[in-house]
């Protein structure tokens, strides 16, 4: 059963953490193809659960050197009807998926559960490209929608999902009114583009305060992911919707995210042997090596002023994906604009679904 979805222990206070960007550390940096870019297609092969066995365990054991808690995602993200012909999956087979892996993830929680708090957090994506809309989806639409996955997930032990890479206001407002209707906690991540705007051009400011105005402010908190924080530091201000953004999943690139897919596109043709050389991402387990070296340093300091965390330093340099308990916003570089001051949240390192 459900160990956290009635108090998330990462709204306390506390350093959480979570992975590093499965797919793109899996594809570029071992090899392994997944059909899709659909993570939860892995689980059905020794071979594939063995991988993400791998990947999961070395952040886990992160968490567990450094005594933070970690937000454990289930590889989701395209575990619903949208994307069901492109992966030749009736109904059944995508909720066996969603199931399979939850169960996935809860015993990798398991092991790891008696040192350091494990939440188990259902990853769901858009309806459609995470970085340009086909369509405009209205809220009640979505909420209809993602009723089907949800349902799903409500069955089982997830405490919590998140929207991520979420690229409209009414879309993910859609989620969290369907995921309240099942008693579900979620969390919305927007991905931005180099302006700082969603996709469709709305200011991030714009596309949070229509979620609350449109739900009630039933989401637990908002999250950015995708986007270099060069990108939307600037719309940090010290106003209420800021305060409501308690993660930061960001990309150590300032590429666009058009520019990026041509890199990618560049890299799978390199693989291939048609195509000029691409220096990939750094190894997800080599940034964690990184990120440990930083909270050893940091861990004299942890229980001082929370908000400011002395991680935020290297941000740039790693390509973490992080976010503050205390603050709205990341001190990522010195010339950042101060955050305001909030409560609660995750902290997430690494990179992202991009």
């Amino acid at each position: 059963m459900p160990k956290y979805r009635h108090a998330l222990p990462q709204l306390g206070g506390d350093l959480f953490l979570t992975d590093a960007g499965l797919e793109t550390d899996l594809i570029f940096n071992h090899g392994i193809e997944i059909r899709e870019f659909a993570a939860h297609t892995l689980l059905p092969e020794a071979i594939g659960r063995a991988a993400l066995e791998r990947y999961f365990t070395g952040f886990l054991e992160l968490a567990r050197e450094t005594g933070a808690g970690f937000v454990l995602d289930t590889v989701t993200w395209k575990a619903h009807r949208h994307w069901g012909g492109d992966l030749g999956q009736d109904i059944q087979e995508l909720r066996t998926a969603n199931e399979a892996a939850v169960d996935f993830a809860g015993a990798l929680r398991e092991r790891f559960e008696r040192e350091v708090p494990v939440v188990l957090n259902a990853v769901i994506g858009p309806r459609g490209d995470a970085y340009r809309p086909e369509r405009r989806i209205a809220a009640d639409e979505a909420a209809a929608y993602y009723s089907e996955q949800l349902g799903w997930l409500a069955d089982t032990d997830v405490d919590m999902v998140t929207g991520l890479t979420f690229n409209q206001s009414s879309e993910a407002a859609g989620l969290v009114q369907a995921a309240g209707r099942l008693g579900l906690p979620v969390a919305i991540s927007f991905t931005v583009e180099i302006d700082g705007h969603l996709p469709d051009e709305q200011s991030l400011g714009d596309a949070i305060r229509s979620v609350d105005a449109l739900t009630g402010g039933a989401a637990a908190y908002f999250m950015v992911n995708c986007a270099h924080p060069d990108h939307f530091s600037e719309q940090l201000r010290d106003e209420n919707w800021a305060r409501r953004i308690r993660g930061i999943r960001a990309n150590a690139s300032r590429r666009s995210h058009a520019r990026a897919r041509r890199s990618a596109r560049a890299g799978r043709r390199r693989s291939e042997g048609t195509g000029p050389a691409l220096r990939t991402a750094p190894c997800a387990h080599a940034l964690a090596q990184r990120v440990r070296r930083m909270l050893r340093r940091r861990s004299a300091a942890r229980h001082g002023d929370r908000g400011r965390p002395a991680l935020c330093r290297h941000f740039h340099r790693s390509g973490l994906r992080l976010s503050t308990p205390r603050a709205a916003g990341l001190r990522a570089a010195a010339r950042w604009p101060t955050p305001p001051t909030g409560a609660g949240g995750v902290r997430r390192a690494g990179g992202g679904h991009c």
